[in-house]
């Protein structure tokens, strides 16, 4: 099962990566991992068992794929493209039927029926017991302006979120019940403090400032978006490369074990005649092992770069001042000059944010190829070792018979 959740893992990451539109803010990368993690908070607080965890794990990966195909119907599709793929891992017909209703126990109106559907709507909507809820309450906002071409005022989206605050939601689980509907409340009350306020500020303009700033909020978009934007994505990208060194650090600690037990174990014994059988299959655990560990240790190995740039290179925005790579080498003189320039420009500033995560980008792609080799290094040494030592004992016998 390990192995299937993992398979499941990396298909929806490689799926969202490669098919998602940029458009969906929102529902993306970020909110499947945001679900993820809530769906296993919600296992622990709530003892569900391993079958069970299993279950809630798949549909959380899976729940929101669909998008890849546009928001109209997207439970449906995630549902069909789930059935397809756990198909190929050799799952059975019954597991995939309670995976699907999982899934479409995610649906907008939805009555939850058992205990199970309970924990993943709440996992759906733990940002609403978030501190950085209006943060990531503003991706959906933006993700439905660039999709769907519904463009709403402030007071309009505030006014929406206290709606569905107090008349279409709720949490189900008596763990969500207990730890998240406080903090959920204490964001109500700051939407309904925020809306006052707008509504106060509101009546100070005049109708023609109103008209004149909604025809601005229509034609650019707002800065405070394109921040959230970034500043979201950041993280995510951040919680993806700690969950691929945690990973690696996995692996590194199993072989690790393995060479020590291979150490402690087997090597005195194999200078006794008597044990030559064990020399190759053990040659070939560790050196499978050892091949598995460099992988590993490859995947988290940081680069090094020069950490100096010019006046010229500032000057022709060619260096990227937001990584530390290309500065620490520099003088503070020097690096304080170069950061006027770019506060200077907006331009050049979003330029750099951009840089920054699409090389942050490449570096993720870099760590996750390496461990699916590491990985699989693994998974095949385990394998060719165990025949190894199959066959070696299988000949000893024969010879002994």
């Amino acid at each position: 099962m390990e192995n299937l959740l993992q398979n499941v893992e990396n298909h929806v990451l490689n799926v969202l990566r490669s098919k998602l539109e940029p458009s969906y803010l929102y529902h993306n990368i970020g909110h499947t991992l945001r679900v993820v993690r809530g769906v296993e908070i919600l296992i622990d607080g709530e003892k569900i068992d391993n079958e069970d965890a299993n279950k809630l794990k798949i549909a959380a990966w899976f729940h929101d794929i669909g998008y890849i195909n546009g928001s109209a119907n997207h439970e449906d599709k995630s549902v069909e493209m789930a059935a397809e793929f756990l198909k190929t891992q050799k799952v059975n017909a019954a597991f995939i039927s309670k995976i699907s209703a999982l899934i479409l126990a995610t649906k907008m109106g939805h009555e939850a029926q058992n205990n199970l559907e309970y924990i993943i709507r709440d996992a759906d909507s733990m940002h609403f017991a978030q501190k950085d809820f209006l943060d990531i309450s503003e991706l959906l906002r933006l993700e439905w302006e660039q999709t769907s071409n519904i463009y709403l005022t402030e007071i309009e989206w505030i006014e929406k979120n206290i709606e569905f605050f107090t008349r279409n939601h709720t949490y189900y689980s008596t763990y969500a019940l207990e730890n998240w509907l406080p903090v959920k409340d204490k964001n109500l009350t700051s939407l309904y403090k925020k809306l006052r306020k707008l509504k106060i500020e509101d009546k100070k303009n005049t109708e023609k400032s109103k008209e004149l700033a909604l025809k601005k909020t229509k034609k650019i978009t707002p800065e405070r978006g394109i921040e959230t934007m970034f500043r979201v994505t950041l993280r995510n990208h951040i919680t993806l490369s700690d969950i691929a060194d945690t990973k690696a650090n996995i692996l590194l600690s199993v072989n690790a074990i393995i060479i020590s037990m291979i150490l402690a174990n087997l090597f005195p014994k194999l200078d006794n005649p008597s044990n030559e059988h064990l020399i190759w299959p053990t040659l070939i655990l560790v050196g499978f092992t050892l091949t598995t560990m460099i992988f590993s240790v490859i995947a988290t190995r940081p680069n090094v770069t020069s950490g100096k740039f010019t006046k010229a290179d500032v000057k022709a925005q060619k260096v990227n001042l937001l990584f530390f790579g290309n500065f620490h080498k520099m003088k503070l003189s020097e690096f304080e000059w170069a950061i006027g320039e770019l506060m200077k420009d907006r331009n050049y500033l979003y330029s750099s944010m951009t840089k920054d995560l699409y090389f942050l980008g490449k570096v993720l792609d870099r760590k996750y190829k390496i461990l699916r080799v590491a990985y699989m290094i693994f998974v095949a040494g385990i394998i060719a070792s165990v025949i190894a030592f199959g066959i070696t004992f299988f000949n000893i016998g024969i010879r002994e018979i």
